[in-house]
């Protein structure tokens, strides 16, 4: 199901030689109307990779035909010329869809500083747009994997129309969106100013609280595409949060699945003086490696958590700081609490609470713990 999921959309993913080994490594989502209404969220990361500057240029229109995905390749760095290839790209999509490269997002992940293969790359464009399809939605998800191990879908229905979504991401996943590309469409009717309002909020609390390693990509893009197929003007609340869940279920997919990682950690903050605090304390609980060494070695460790708490400018007192991990409150009043024995860091997920008892704000960041095989990983991917 995945992109296609919802009425007016189809998909195709293929090999097109941009990667060594014959993998799916070219997708293409078309949206075949009635509507066009489109909004995206990009990296914040001031360093931005072509696609992603020729996109964000696309969606000042708000509309969109169609995106062309490549993974093998982030095309960022790569100066005029990148983006003279991402230009390119998005104006053979156009010509084979008898339509605008104005209305043609592109984007691309991999390897950082390196041009893709444009020759491939041209001809799987073509090859893709032989091959659309309402069955398309896996392979087009199968396409756009680099290290991730699965690919990532979700779908949810509302009230008379669908919301799909496929996703990339297993590494530099850090705020501003993690490091991912992901697609969404709907089947409802919706203007392009709705869309990018109800993006704007899904991602803020599920995709911008996911921070593995605290690496931001060039790359990330999450865009929001509606056909309209279904007929139906949806209640706005509702959409928002079907978009959520979406967001939500693809953001835990790519945890899950993020480089070497054998713990999903999600780190609570409650009793924070703002949400502003809330965020602030528990990206600086996730960005901690000595936490993190902890976890992966099974050690509810909460003095480490404590340090991290102590380094942000949250409102709180230090004598009034709880901590929990897996339920069991092992630190009260910034002092010992619960016997630390008796919290069991057996099972995968780990849930760390920290209560800063300055007010009634909560948010919750998502991280992993830090192992060897991350740092192998990442030592040896460029080759």
């Amino acid at each position: 199901m995945s992109v296609t999921a919802p009425l007016g959309f189809r998909a195709a993913g293929v090999a097109a030689g941009i990667k060594s080994g014959g993998a799916r490594d070219l997708a293409l989502v078309v949206n075949d109307g009635p509507s066009r209404a489109a909004a995206g969220v990009f990296t914040a990361n001031r360093v931005k990779a072509a696609p992603v500057l020729w996109s964000q240029q696309v969606l000042r229109g708000g509309r969109l035909r169609a995106v062309v995905l490549n993974s093998g390749g982030a095309n960022a760095c790569t100066g005029p010329e990148g983006f003279q290839d991402t230009h390119a790209t998005a104006e053979k999509a156009a010509g084979l869809l008898d339509d605008s490269a104005g209305e043609i997002a592109v984007c691309s992940t991999g390897l950082i500083g390196e041009r893709l293969p444009m020759d491939a790359v041209l001809a799987g464009v073509e090859q893709a747009a032989a091959k659309l399809s309402r069955d398309g939605g896996l392979n087009a998800a199968d396409a756009i994997r680099t290290t991730d191990t699965v690919s990532k879908i979700s779908f949810k229905r509302g009230a008379g129309y669908m919301v799909g979504g496929m996703a990339k991401g297993a590494g530099m996943l850090a705020p501003a969106l993690a490091t991912m590309l992901c697609v969404i469409t709907t089947d409802a009717e919706l203007t392009a100013e709705e869309l990018g309002s109800v993006l704007g909020r899904a991602t803020s609390t599920t995709f911008d609280r996911l921070d593995t390693d605290g690496c931001m990509s060039t790359n990330d893009t999450v865009l929001l595409l509606s056909s309209g197929a279904a007929g139906v003007r949806p209640d706005l609340a509702e959409f928002e949060q079907k978009v959520t869940e979406v967001c939500a279920d693809l953001a835990r997919q790519l945890l899950v699945d993020a480089e070497g990682a054998s713990k999903a950690i999600s780190i609570e903050v409650v009793g924070a003086a703002s949400e502003d605090d809330a965020v602030k304390v528990g990206r600086a609980v996730a960005r901690s490696n000595l936490l993190k060494c902890a976890i992966h070695g099974e050690d509810p460790n909460w003095g480490r958590v404590l340090s991290a708490v102590g380094t942000t400018d949250a409102e709180f007192e230090p004598e009034r700081l709880n901590v929990a991990i897996n339920g069991i409150w092992i630190c009260r009043g910034g002092a010992v609490g619960d016997d630390r024995d008796k919290v069991d860091m057996r099972p995968r997920d780990v849930t760390i609470t920290v209560d800063l008892s300055a007010g009634p704000h909560t948010a919750t960041v998502h991280t992993t713990d830090l192992t060897a095989e991350y740092v192998h990983e990442n030592s040896a991917y460029s080759t």
